[in-house]
């Protein structure tokens, strides 16, 4: 069985309306003829009766399901070499092996963008038209595809893992050093080392918090819940929070933020404050200040996060919000990788809030900037 080559046929299998009526559109306003179905039977009874070029396939459907319907159209006459992409809200390491072992020869989640959806088809029928002699190399390239599909959902696992089973445990760490503090009888000494472990604690919480995000925003599930933000009042309590740190690094720390409001989502925001003042003070030299300064610009707010530190490097100045940033020494940011993800975690989220970050030199030091829009 040979595609045509002036309308190729797409069969659509989806136990959703909404989904097969998205797929229909998108694909029949880039020129192909499109049928559907409601369910793995209809599935592939209409695949006997349509012929198509290409099956797009739901995993989970009632009476038949994905897998099971996609092994019966293999082994149908001519349904062995037919693409059969793969459609499901399930992201799983199991969905993905299961489909995979059915016979399927692409894999999509949803919700699936229309764009990533005519391409995935393009290529699975440009594929289909390999020739035989290519056959070999694209089976090298499509179990590297596989591979890494398979290490991104084995990925994403590992970060549910980090932030559902870790954060439990570190919050409780949090309220015990909460409750050893309101212990009048501690000593001063104690005082300061469960003041110390409880900074700690609520350090990894960032971390964790930044995971999920930083995870969500990836899978375009990132969205802030916008209140109204008194600038302030968050700066105070940001910098109470630090203030413990801080003084443990020979670091003071100051804002000159005026009663600004902005609209944000207040803990996402609170997170970010808190990440580029926790990075400003791991490498501000002794003695010297980190400040937090904002001010109303045309069109939203600019925060700015300045210290006296070795700075970055222009050519450094867009790589250092990557994730897990190594920068060689040449580039005079060494000690700006920081741990991995906090600076990304800022990135993301003040996009996600429709701004930007950038980063200045303060000559000596760095200023980190970000810009929150007026949201009307």
């Amino acid at each position: 069985m040979e595609p045509t080559t002036l309308s190729p046929k797409i069969l659509v299998v989806d136990d959703n309306e909404q989904n097969r009526a998205l797929a229909q559109a998108a694909l029949e306003d880039e020129g192909y003829t499109v049928s559907v179905a409601q369910d793995g039977n209809e599935g592939v009874l209409a695949f006997t009766r349509e012929n198509p070029d290409c099956v797009l396939l739901d995993v989970r459907m009632p009476v038949l399901d994905g897998p099971s319907a996609c092994a019966r159209i293999r082994a149908l006459p001519g349904g062995a070499d037919v693409p059969i992409v793969f459609l499901t809200a399930q992201r799983e390491v199991d969905a993905f092996d299961r489909a995979l072992r059915a016979g399927g020869d692409d894999f999509l989640t949803k919700p699936v963008q229309p764009a990533e959806l005519v391409l995935r088809v393009d290529a699975a029928l440009k594929l289909r038209r390999m020739k035989s002699e290519l056959r070999e190399h694209y089976e090298l390239v499509r179990r590297q595809r596989d591979d890494l599909m398979r290490l991104q959902l084995q990925k994403e696992r590992l970060s549910q893992f980090v932030v559902h089973d870790l954060k439990n445990p570190v919050s409780t760490l949090d309220l015990c050093a909460q409750i050893l503090l309101r212990d009048a009888t501690l000593s001063e000494s104690a005082r300061r080392s469960v003041l110390r472990m409880r900074g700690e604690a609520r350090s990894l919480l960032r971390m964790i918090y930044n995971l999920l995000d930083i995870s969500q925003s990836d899978e375009g599930r990132l969205r802030p819940r916008r209140v109204e933000v008194q600038l302030s009042d968050l700066a105070d309590d940001v910098l109470a929070e630090l203030e413990l740190r801080a003084q443990a690094a020979s670091i003071t720390l100051a804002h000159d933020v005026p009663r600004l409001r902005v609209q944000a989502d207040e803990g996402v925001l609170r997170r970010v404050l808190e990440n580029l003042i926790e990075n400003a003070i791991r490498h501000a030299p002794e003695g010297t200040e980190v400040r937090l300064s904002a001010a109303r610009v045309d069109g939203g707010v600019e925060l700015r996060v300045s210290d006296r530190g070795p700075g970055v490097a222009p050519e450094a100045r867009d790589r250092i919000f990557d994730p897990f940033v190594q920068l060689d020494h040449g580039e005079r940011v060494a000690p700006r990788s920081g741990r991995g993800l906090g600076l990304t975690f800022c990135k993301v989220a003040v996009e996600a809030h429709g701004g930007r970050i950038w980063i200045e030199d303060a000559q000596p030091g760095a200023v980190f900037c970000l810009s929150l829009p007026d949201v009307p």
